[in-house]
C-alpha cells in the first residue's frame, strides 16, 4: 500500500512538473502582458533576459548596418571608420533602450502619447492609456525543448519572432528577430 502511495505521489510530482515546463512559454507571455500592462519593470524582468536580449539586437543592428553599408564601404578606410563609429552609436543606444530603465521610459512616453490622441481606457483623459499588448494576437511554435517562438506581424506584414527559452525550469524572453 505504502509503494502505491508513494508512486501516485512522484508520478504527480513528476506531472505536475512537466506540466509546468510545458505551460512555461504561456506564463512568460502573460507575465509580460501583464507587467507592460502594469508599467512595472521589476515584474518585467522577471520574463526578460535582459541582457541576452541586449546582446542579440545588438547584434542583428550591427549584422543589418554592416549589409546595408556593403563591402565596397567596408573596404575604403573612411567608410570603415564611420561604420565604425555608427555601430558604437547604434549599439549604445540598444544597450541603453533594452533595460528594464529604458523600457519604463518608452512605456512612460507611450503612455503620455496615448492620454494625449485620446486612447485611453474609457476614453477619459485622466484614465490609464490603453495597455500595450504586443503578443496579443501572436502565433506560438516550439522550436525544441527549450525554444519557443511567437511570431507577430508588423503594419508591413513582416514578422517579428519573440524567442523565448528555457533556463532550469524558467521561461524567459531572450531574443527578438526583427524584421530587418
Amino acid at each position: 500500500m505504502k509503494k502505491w502511495l508513494v508512486g501516485g505521489v512522484l508520478l504527480a510530482v513528476v506531472l505536475g512538473m512537466v506540466a509546468y515546463v510545458v505551460a512555461g512559454p504561456y506564463l512568460a507571455i502573460h507575465g509580460i502582458r501583464t507587467a507592460l500592462a502594469e508599467q512595472d519593470t521589476a515584474k518585467l524582468e522577471r520574463h526578460v533576459d535582459f541582457p541576452a536580449l541586449r546582446v542579440n539586437l545588438r547584434a542583428q543592428v550591427e549584422d543589418y548596418l554592416a549589409r546595408k553599408a556593403g563591402p565596397e564601404v567596408s573596404s575604403n578606410l573612411f567608410g570603415a571608420a564611420a561604420l565604425s563609429i555608427a555601430n558604437q552609436v547604434l549599439g549604445r543606444g540598444v544597450d541603453t533602450l533594452v533595460t528594464p530603465m529604458g523600457i519604463a521610459a518608452v512605456l512612460q512616453g507611450r503612455a503620455t502619447w496615448k492620454r494625449a490622441i485620446g486612447e485611453t481606457v474609457g476614453g477619459d483623459t485622466y484614465a490609464p492609456p490603453v495597455p500595450a499588448e504586443p503578443l496579443k494576437e501572436a502565433e506560438h511554435h516550439y522550436e525544441s525543448l527549450s525554444r519557443f517562438t511567437a511570431t507577430v506581424h508588423d503594419e508591413n506584414g513582416e514578422p517579428v519572432v519573440f524567442v523565448i527559452t528555457r533556463q532550469g525550469l524558467r521561461w524567459r524572453l531572450t531574443d527578438i528577430r526583427l524584421p530587418l
